[in-house]
């Protein structure tokens, strides 16, 4: 079992950033996927950023380019989504998703096997 816990949303001016965190614990893996997913009200749940097992390559949604940046340390089973300029229509709960295994990018959710419990970003304006 891995289990994903989630740090750093909150409340921003539209302009403002914030660094989310998502650090796995349990089971081990050499190899694994993960990636950052977000909820709005009413919405589907979208990929934002995804990262494949070896760090090689990372996607990211067009609509977060140039603003999100996905980073990933081993050494300390955590992942981090740092999120610059941050517009209103960023404002969703935002999951970390990780899937054990050499895989390349993964964008769906059901491809994903372990969730965190999600953490709000609000932005106002």
């Amino acid at each position: 079992q891995v289990q994903l816990v989630e740090s750093g949303g909150g409340l921003v001016q539209t302009g403002g950033s914030l660094r989310l965190s998502c650090a796995a614990s349990g089971s081990t893996f050499s190899m694994f996927s993960m990636g950052w997913f977000r909820q709005a009200p009413g919405k589907e749940r979208e990929s934002v950023a995804v990262i494949e097992w070896n760090g090689m390559r990372t996607y990211y949604a067009d609509s977060v380019k140039g603003r999100f940046t996905l980073s990933r340390d081993n050494a300390k089973n955590t992942v981090y989504l740092q999120m610059n300029n941050l517009k209103s229509e960023d404002t969703a709960i935002y999951y970390c998703a990780f899937r054990p295994g050499p895989w390349t990018i993964l964008l769906r959710p059901a491809e994903y096997r372990y969730w965190g419990q999600g953490t709000q970003v609000t932005v106002s304006s």
